[in-house]
């Protein structure tokens, strides 16, 4: 069936006025298909082959949502419609998943970030969405994606893929590879901190992108944070890892020029700052003095994920050219080579 076709049928099910509107397909994620319908809504389709418990994210986020509502009333957050039947999520004829937002008009998205100003802005907004759930009851959510940023389980998936990945593969990435298994020691140091309780379980975003907060057309200020299918308990290092890992350099992970990637000190000093501004007071004293090591730990571990995948045949994230996650994990590892000196 065509996407429009599955579309209509799945706007049907919404007791909204989505005729005529133009149909775009928008974003940049790795995952997920988004699609704006006219100026009014964002649909958008799960990846269920990816997130294969869909009923924990619409959980979560009925859970987050009703408690937001009662300790900061005015504060957005993007729930998803409820369709005809009361559900968060819509089944189409395919069998797939779909959620429908508001379009948010004057909401702007950019994948790198051009100052120190808007590294504070995003980190404080990731920062506030934590603490405003820190009094929520964390039993009642759900993971959404097993052992997803597990670095004992990433570094499994990549020593089967080094045992069962394809051979070309295996050669083209030789010198990646090596490079990987010389970072070992940030895994031996992440079980450390695991079995030792310095790290507590908050709810935590998971997908701290840059990408993944919405801005006001002058990218002065930030409007909300999107993308919460991910939103489930986890430790601080996780979000405020991957904010220094997409805040930090001026390219994308996507760069193949590796010698525009640096560390860009004040966008991660503010980037620090504007976290701190919020999350300051929930961090025990521990987390505080783990905070100058998320960031090379979530880069091991996102770097790992695309070399997996790239071993496996790129079986997980979405490509648009051969190569693409060696290309990603390349970077990725540029990135970690810098943070770690």
């Amino acid at each position: 069936m065509e996407i429009e076709q599955l579309i209509s049928d799945v706007l049907k099910q919404y007791d909204v006025n989505a005729n005529n509107s133009t149909i775009v397909r928008i974003g940049s994620g790795h995952i997920n298909d988004t699609f704006s319908i006219g100026d009014k809504f964002v649909l958008q389709r799960l990846n269920t082959n990816i997130f294969k418990k869909p009923e924990a994210i619409s959980n979560n986020l009925s859970i987050a949502s009703l408690h937001l509502k009662k300790v900061e009333p005015d504060y957005l957050f993007l729930e998803p419609y409820r369709n005809r039947s009361g559900d968060l999520l819509t089944r189409d004829a395919s069998d797939g998943q779909w959620r429908l937002f508001d379009y948010i008009e004057q909401g702007v998205s950019v994948n790198e970030i051009s100052n120190s100003e808007q590294a504070f802005r995003a980190a404080k907004a990731f920062g506030k969405l934590t603490r405003l759930l820190e009094s929520s009851d964390i039993s009642k959510y759900q993971s959404t994606i097993e052992k997803f940023h597990d670095l004992r389980w990433r570094w499994e998936q990549f020593e089967s893929a080094l045992i069962n990945g394809e051979d070309t593969r295996k050669s083209e990435g030789e010198e990646v590879i090596e490079s990987y298994l010389g970072f070992k020691s940030l895994l031996s140091e992440y079980e450390s901190l695991i079995r030792s309780g310095m790290l507590r379980l908050h709810i935590t975003h998971n997908d701290t992108k840059i990408n993944n907060v919405l801005f006001n057309a002058e990218l002065s200020e930030v409007i909300c944070v999107i993308d919460l299918d991910t939103l489930m308990p986890g430790y601080f290092i996780y979000d405020f890892g991957d904010m220094v890992r997409t805040f930090a350099s001026p390219v994308s992970e996507e760069e193949k020029d590796y010698s525009k990637i640096q560390v860009r000190k004040d966008v991660f000093e503010s980037t620090y700052s504007g976290y701190l501004s919020e999350m300051g007071e929930i961090l025990s004293k521990d987390e505080l003095e783990l905070l100058p090591r998320a960031g090379a730990m979530m880069t091991f571990v996102i770097g790992l994920r695309f070399l997996t995948d790239y071993l496996n045949g790129d079986t997980y994230y979405k490509t648009s050219y051969p190569g693409q996650n060696l290309v990603r994990a390349t970077n990725q590892l540029v990135l970690l080579q810098h943070l770690s000196d």
